[in-house]
């Protein structure tokens, strides 16, 4: 029997776990992938888990109360939404996550959904290949130079996206963003405003806010009230923080000028989703995390995490 017991909780990756098992190369591991959907598979296969490398599969209370071995939960991302957290603490079972893996991919995804919306590129391509051509004034495009732009959280990823956009002459950048103070934002070229001045004045709104109690739904309809017509909104956060039925409505009574989505409220996205139908969206498929290299990095850090753990010491991504 081996000295640990560590469990995949749902095989995302098609049993490709090359980097999880050189993490653990050198410990006497038994490293099982499994497909839990539910809570009751999750118990059966996790019960004796030492530790517990988690995707999608559902933490829950019952399902941390009935870990009677396991020391650490450690989750494929930033979010940890599945994860009963406070239930973790009381079990004295540590929670990681790992935090910086896709930066680059993440701010490189919603800034292809800025200039998608922008100049319009997928709603392009369907009207040339239906035989349209000369398009211009019919479908109106507005410069992005000179425009301000507002960052709705100011975490790594909205830091790594504001790098990238300076070369694009915006006239302001804004950051909403309680937890941080106006000198920091300054410094780095940028100026801290309340919500209303965030919403009502941005001509592009990308939003890095988590999904929790404050967050559900921030972005509703008395925020669209107050969005320019002109304004182009890009999610690549998570999709509750966005009132999906109150953006329908906006998008297709023209109170903003279009949205991109990573993210969304259900995924996948369910089939009679209006936005799906809705010309001024762009829509991709919570991809923004993804590359080839930011994969690798996550799947060797996630494990590390509980390397560290099993072998007495602390995650380098603590959550509780």
């Amino acid at each position: 029997m081996s000295q640990f017991k560590v469990v995949v909780t749902d095989d995302r990756y098609d049993g490709l776990y090359d980097e999880e098992r050189e993490v653990f190369a050198d410990m006497d591991v038994d490293f099982v992938i499994a497909n839990c959907a539910d809570e009751d598979s999750v118990i059966e296969t996790c019960g004796d888990a030492d530790g517990i490398l988690c995707n999608l599969a559902p933490m829950t209370d019952r399902v941390v109360n009935s870990l009677d071995k396991c020391s650490i939960i450690s989750r494929y991302g930033v979010g940890f939404d599945n994860v009963a957290v406070p239930a973790c603490t009381t079990k004295g079972i540590k929670v990681a996550n790992v935090t910086d893996y896709c930066a680059e991919e993440v701010s490189d995804q919603a800034l292809a959904l800025i200039m998608a919306c922008s100049r319009k590129v997928a709603r392009r391509d369907a009207q040339v290949r239906a035989g349209m051509w000369n398009i211009g004034q019919k479908d109106p495009i507005h410069r992005m130079a000179g425009g301000v732009f507002t960052f709705l959280g100011f975490g790594m990823i909205a830091k790594t996206l504001h790098r990238k956009i300076k070369g694009l002459n915006f006239g302001e950048v804004l950051v909403f963003d309680p937890f941080l103070d106006a000198e920091s934002i300054a410094a780095l070229g940028a100026r801290k405003v309340d919500w209303d001045e965030a919403i009502s004045k941005a001509d592009f709104i990308s939003i890095h806010m988590p999904s929790n109690g404050k967050t559900k739904g921030i972005v509703n309809k008395a925020a669209f009230d107050m969005m320019k017509k002109n304004a182009i909104l890009v999610n690549t956060s998570r999709g509750a923080v966005i009132e999906e039925a109150d953006l329908i409505d906006a998008l297709r009574e023209g109170k903003i000028n279009s949205a991109g989505l990573d993210v969304h409220v259900n995924e996948p996205m369910n089939s009679d989703n209006p936005l799906l139908k809705i010309e001024n969206c762009v829509l991709t498929d919570h991809v923004g995390w993804y590359s080839e290299e930011s994969m690798s990095e996550l799947k060797r850090k996630v494990a590390q995490n509980v390397k560290d753990v099993l072998l007495g010491g602390e995650p380098s991504y603590p959550v509780n």
